[in-house]
């Protein structure tokens, strides 16, 4: 765990985007076996957007992008280095974030992907900070983006029912009066656990071939049940030995911003922790598990209604494949 120190760091400006086509639970029911009230009592999700045909996880990352652009009045040539979280980028290489570099025409900027399961998303808010807390960038563009539609398998109930596509973005820079600041990250991870959520086919471990496809590795794969036991059981001490060694009792934090994996899961946690449900910001059950786009959804919907006041706190927290995890809490 370690403090921001150095230049404060602010959030200028968010944005985000998700998919036209919306796929309900009961348009699953007849695709899968299962049922709107299995789907919702179980993770909290009713509905999820679906990219269309031809967007790219790029293009999306792209309209989100430019919102926050926008909204922070810092422009792409200002930019000193763009990073975009994903675990479904378009291609391995090139990654989507020199792509988007591209596209926005931020001309001084470097860019680069982070994939570290949907703790991407949190990881790289921690990299942009840490980046411009030190001095080595000014202005960076941070971005989650996921079309995971593309690598489900719309066959398998365990898995098709809970993700969806989206992209939210941020822009950060250096804190001017009175703006607000990252103070402190902690990022972790349990490599023991790898084997939980997977997608095994087409690299180096399990070349693209016949035997690959037939397996379906070329598809998220998931062991729903001991995700869920793994979380229950390290999330909560986490996220408590966090807020203390921040300087803070759990109750401090005026908002919460976690994951939108499961409703059950945030639920758990945020009762174990003594959270009033009124902090957690939710948002699952329009957008489903968008993996390394949730917690930027969930701000960027957050800002949008107007809702931060001075001197609060937030924490944004995930969980996910490797099995990593982490948290960043930020005062407005």
């Amino acid at each position: 765990m370690g403090f921001f120190n150095g230049v404060p760091v602010s959030i200028k400006g968010t944005g985000m985007y998700v998919p036209e086509k919306v796929l309900t639970n009961q348009d699953l029911t007849a695709m899968v076996d299962t049922s709107d009230e299995w789907i919702r009592d179980r993770t909290g999700i009713r509905r999820r957007h679906i990219a269309a045909e031809g967007e790219l996880t790029s293009s999306i990352a792209e309209k989100a992008s430019r919102e926050a652009l926008r909204n922070s009045g810092i422009s792409p040539e200002d930019l000193d280095m763009v990073i975009v979280a994903t675990n479904s980028p378009d291609t391995l290489f090139p990654g989507v974030a020199p792509k988007l570099q591209g596209m926005l025409e931020a001309k001084k900027a470097g860019a680069f992907d982070v994939q570290s399961g949907c703790t991407s998303g949190v990881y790289s808010m921690a990299i942009a900070a840490g980046g411009i807390a030190s001095g080595v960038w000014k202005n960076v563009l941070v971005v989650g983006a996921e079309v995971l539609s593309r690598i489900i398998d719309w066959t398998d109930r365990n898995t098709c029912v809970l993700f969806g596509d989206g992209a939210g973005a941020m822009v950060l820079g250096p804190a001017a009066d009175g703006e607000g600041h990252f103070i402190s990250a902690n990022m972790r991870s349990d490599g023991t656990k790898h084997d939980q959520i997977t997608l095994l086919g087409g690299l180096v471990e399990y070349p693209a071939s016949g035997e690959t496809l037939e397996k379906k590795l070329h598809y998220v794969a998931m062991k729903g049940n001991d995700v869920f036991k793994f979380v229950n059981r390290v999330i909560p001490p986490f996220l408590k030995e966090y807020c203390l060694e921040s300087g803070f009792q759990p109750e401090d934090i005026s908002w919460w911003f976690f994951h939108q994996a499961n409703q059950r899961i945030i639920d758990k946690t945020a009762e174990r922790l003594g959270i009033d449900p009124e902090k957690v910001v939710i948002n699952i059950d329009e957008y489903g598990n968008t993996s390394a786009a949730s917690v930027f959804l969930a701000l960027s919907e957050f800002m949008r209604e107007g809702k931060l006041q001075k001197g609060e706190k937030l924490l944004f927290t995930a969980f996910g494949a490797g099995m990593t995890y982490g948290g960043i809490i930020y005062e407005a």
